[in-house]
């Protein structure tokens, strides 16, 4: 098979991925780092408030992209690793809350998927109501696990 642009030799690739997976995580490796109580962690929702009523990962704290510069360092201890996320992976909140972050020189990942794909995995939303969980999404978790086991 010929690629209109040919894999870049394997030194180049391992670079570039080690690279990319310095800077996101996927909410699979989230929720196991929050159920371990991994120190120093911080889950940043930097969504408005209206969609942080209509739920959010527990643990979270809420601290909106706009809000970021003047309240972090009230919020957020330093020399915690952050995790910043947004709706989904068609909303690049969370990508602009990463860079936030990183300005201010907090070590920062972006959760790849954001909140859709952390409720869509079938993983625990506070709403208003209180804690809730809908059913793992097959075409994003297998029906028998919340993670996809890679």
């Amino acid at each position: 098979m010929t690629f209109a642009v040919p894999p870049a030799d394997p030194a180049t690739a391992a670079a570039h991925f080690r690279a990319r997976l310095s800077f996101e995580t996927d909410v699979s490796d989230v929720h196991a780092a929050l159920e371990a109580g991994t120190p120093g962690l911080v889950v940043v929702d930097s969504r408005g408030d209206a969609a942080w009523e209509q739920g959010h990962l527990p643990g979270a704290l809420h601290l909106p992209t706009a809000e970021i510069a003047a309240r972090a360092a009230d919020l957020v201890p330093a020399g915690s690793t952050v995790v910043t996320y947004c709706w989904g992976p068609g909303c690049n909140g969370a990508t602009r809350a990463a860079l936030e972050f990183a300005r201010l020189g907090w070590p920062v990942k972006e959760m790849l998927g954001g909140f859709e794909y952390w409720a869509r995995e079938g993983l625990p939303v506070v709403t208003p109501a209180g804690t809730v969980r809908r059913r793992p999404d097959e075409l994003t978790a297998p029906r028998s696990a919340v993670s996809c086991d890679c």
